[in-house]
């Protein structure tokens, strides 16, 4: 591969952290929601085995998610720009 620009690392740190913080707080409310079930049910030593069970796997399907689909060096927009500046359209 070649060498990435500034620009790029950038963007490639800026969607790591995206997907790992993004990643704890799908983990977090899976936890929570299986094990605050479980309490409800009072089952609470297995609802915190399956909770964090659970978590561990919204973790890491999350940030696989994010970074699957993460392009680097692709374009945010990919809209076709108006021909005439000033114009909402390009036929305009």
């Amino acid at each position: 591969m070649g060498t990435r620009s500034g620009a790029e690392r950038d963007a490639i740190t800026v969607e790591i952290a995206f997907a790992v913080l993004t990643g704890a707080f799908a983990a977090a409310l899976v936890f929570g929601l299986v094990a605050g079930t479980a309490w409800y049910l009072e089952l609470p030593e297995a609802g915190l085995r399956i909770g964090g069970v659970a978590g561990c796997l919204a973790f890491v399907a999350r940030v696989v998610q994010v970074l699957w689909h993460f392009t680097p060096g692709a374009p945010a927009e990919t809209a076709p720009q108006p021909s005439r500046p000033g114009r909402n359209s390009p036929d305009a």
